[in-house]
């Protein structure tokens, strides 16, 4: 079984890359560990750039702390301005020994009083739990799920950006 730690020890993060995971290599056995890791991004990451950079140094924290697994996994969320509204979107990196990738989820738009909250500084989880009278909504089904009914949720936006950042794990001959 392979070891993959996840900067986060948010059960959402963790399902999602385990899902990417399975699915990317199927015939592999996975267990992911949490691992608490403070990127020196902004709490709530305004900008793509920013969003990566999150991402890159959750992954190599807790590679640091934790040496001995197969994979290190950082996840982050964030948000960009583009033409007046709020666009919410997720960057993966993937690390193993040899090589980092990465990985960026489709993007949706927030309604104005949540993106309204946001541009005041307000976290994203934070915005919706008051906007939709919800608690702890990260740690549930996110923005992407409240806004879609669960079409998709926070975990669903995830995985395939853990799968986009593992096609080089897939395809080593080709990286």
């Amino acid at each position: 079984m392979k070891t993959i730690i996840v900067a986060s020890t948010n059960p959402v993060k963790l399902n999602a890359a385990v899902q990417g995971f399975c699915a990317m290599f199927p015939e592999e056995e996975f267990r992911a560990l949490p691992a608490k890791a403070v990127p020196s991004i902004s709490v709530q990451p305004m900008s793509d750039a920013e969003t990566l950079q999150g991402a890159n140094e959750r992954a190599r924290m807790v590679r640091d702390q934790i040496p001995d697994a197969d994979y290190w996994v950082g996840i982050e969320g964030g948000a960009e301005e583009r033409d007046g509204e709020i666009g919410v979107f997720a960057w993966v990196v993937v690390l193993d020994r040899e090589r980092q990738s990465k990985g960026r989820s489709g993007e949706f738009f927030l309604p104005e009083k949540v993106a309204a909250l946001v541009r005041e500084g307000v976290e994203l989880g934070e915005a919706d739990d008051r906007v939709f009278g919800r608690s702890n909504s990260k740690q549930k089904n996110g923005a992407v799920g409240l806004l879609t009914g669960d079409a998709v949720d926070r975990a669903g936006l995830y995985v395939p950006a853990v799968i986009f950042a593992l096609i080089p794990f897939k395809n080593p001959e080709m990286y």
